[in-house]
């Protein structure tokens, strides 16, 4: 057995043990080109998966198997997984899917093979030809026939009981955590369940998949600050897409009546538990509806969604009991203040006077000339309400100074047809009822130019191309996006967002 087998799990590694063991993998691998082997076949064929086979197997026992075996009835397998384990007669590779020992009868093997297994160390990749069996402590297992190591690993797995304990290590080596960490590799198949589960809800409700520009001429569809890049060929600046919003909804004038897109999109912002730079979220526009079905849709998608990948609309998200059963809170942000805000005077909420002085005297908020009476209503709203709504909460009509796309509100135009939706005190999808005025839509852009102008760096652009495509009529629509990575910390109880993204951003550990 290598000293790589032998290690004291308990023992921190030092950079000079980490040297030896590297060098004395890497001494194997030479072993292996000299004797004239191939030291990296693509030969062998795997025909069965460890979950597989586990499953197939469960609760047929160890004497079941013998009979057959006794028979001439041998399960034949083919599988193939990285080395996890090694404790002499029993190996435990891994593959997609999970784990599965392999038996090691050392008198009914040849010596090449022998020797082979001899030499394995922890992260060596293996294919093997055998039939299944079961331990006398009802393990299953793979009574090894033939093996053939596939790739020999020249770097040292991470201590078996420790893995990587470091965070940042985990997210800059993700490969090793998910070789690894089984939560890990659970959160990210919970994942992919949840981009696949919205996927068939949409198409299921006979929306159109589509694909939008990554890179925009002019970034609108949000308030954010964007990613800036040039095209040499035709010398104009284009930024990377904040949201696809403005694309999708000229779709809608072109006759798609319901589209949704999957998308990466890019802001230029800060990096925290709750934000990356580069995201993943759904949007989805719908003619002929309005924001109020945007509601009942997201309470069925969250309940199906929750019901087909958990098994339950009763989450537990960092200690807090969450439930996603029909129907959520519905609270308009106004009402959301009174309730939430200490020392209020909700009397007051449209007294410009009294926003302001509440937010930079009891807030200990920024407050600019330039806020009107929305944009402090907003304010106060995020710094009192926002953290409270623990349970999943609708928070509607929100002010037009802060929903530049939104519809005016039929009854009061200082507020829109709009809403977000918070779980444990986070957003997790913004929507409304969309503003198909081409007139009223270019005086929302140009107010946003003029919060640019101010020193917005976060305000709109003004779109003309958007709203000559209004202009040839934009059907009553609702659209809405929903952020797909904090959904994944929703559903797999993680507490950060590089949690769920397979590669968050991190500063570059080697510099050129």
């Amino acid at each position: 057995m290598s000293k790589h087998n032998n290690q004291n799990p308990n023992q921190e590694q030092t950079p000079e043990d980490a040297n030896e063991l590297i060098a004395q993998l890497q001494t194997k691998l030479d072993d292996i080109k000299a004797s004239g082997k191939q030291p990296y076949p693509n030969t062998f064929k795997r025909m069965d998966y460890a979950q597989d086979l586990q499953t197939a197997f469960d609760g047929i026992s160890k004497q079941e198997i013998e009979d057959k075996i006794a028979n001439g009835e041998k399960t034949q397998v083919n599988v193939a997984g990285r080395v996890m384990l090694n404790r002499g007669a029993f190996i435990v590779i891994q593959d997609m899917t999970g784990r599965i020992q392999l038996y090691v009868a050392r008198k009914q093997l040849d010596p090449e093979t022998l020797a082979t297994i001899k030499s394995l160390d922890l992260g060596d990749i293996v294919g093997v030809s055998g039939y299944i069996g079961r331990s006398g402590k009802g393990d299953l297992y793979v009574h090894i026939e033939a093996l053939t190591l596939l790739t020999k690993a020249l770097r040292p797995m991470p201590n078996k009981f420790h893995g990587l304990a470091d965070v940042e290590a985990r997210y800059r080596n993700r490969h090793l955590d998910l070789m690894t960490n089984e939560t890990t590799r659970d959160t990210f198949v919970i994942r992919s369940q949840v981009i696949s589960g919205i996927r068939k809800f949409m198409l299921n409700e006979r929306f159109m998949e589509v694909e939008t520009p990554m890179m925009h001429p002019i970034p609108g569809g949000a308030v954010a600050r964007p990613f800036v890049t040039h095209h040499n060929a035709l010398d104009m600046p284009l930024y990377l897409r904040i949201a696809p919003e403005l694309y999708l909804k000229r779709l809608v004038v072109g006759g798609f009546e319901k589209v949704f897109e999957i998308n990466r999109s890019f802001r230029n912002e800060g990096v925290s538990t709750r934000h990356n730079p580069e995201f993943t979220m759904i949007e989805f526009y719908q003619a002929y509806a309005d924001y109020h079905d945007l509601m009942d849709l997201t309470e069925r998608l969250f309940n199906e969604l929750a019901m087909d990948i958990l098994g339950t609309t009763e989450l537990t998200y960092q200690g807090e009991a969450i439930s996603l059963k029909a129907p959520f809170i519905r609270l308009s942000m106004s009402d959301a203040i009174a309730k939430y805000a200490e020392n209020f005077d909700i009397s007051r909420i449209n007294d410009r006077d009294y926003l302001a002085e509440y937010a930079s005297t009891t807030l200990k908020q920024q407050v600019k000339d330039v806020f009107g009476v929305g944009k402090l209503q907003t304010i106060i709203f995020e710094e009192t309400a926002e953290h409270q709504l623990r349970q999943p909460t609708f928070i509607t009509e929100y002010p037009a100074e802060t929903s530049p796309l939104a519809r005016r509100n039929d009854d009061n135009p200082e507020i829109t047809d709009r809403f977000e939706l918070f779980i444990g005190g986070r957003e997790l999808a913004n929507g409304f009822s969309e503003l198909n005025d081409p007139a009223d839509q270019a005086e929302r852009f140009h107010d946003q130019v003029a919060e640019k102008d101010a020193g917005d760096d976060e305000a709109m652009h003004f779109d003309e191309e958007y709203i000559e495509a209004l202009s040839y009529g934009l059907p009553p629509t609702a659209g809405e996006g929903i952020g797909i990575d904090r959904l994944v910390m929703l559903f797999t109880d993680s507490a950060s967002i590089r949690d769920v993204i397979l590669f968050p951003h991190m500063r570059r550990k080697f510099e050129s």
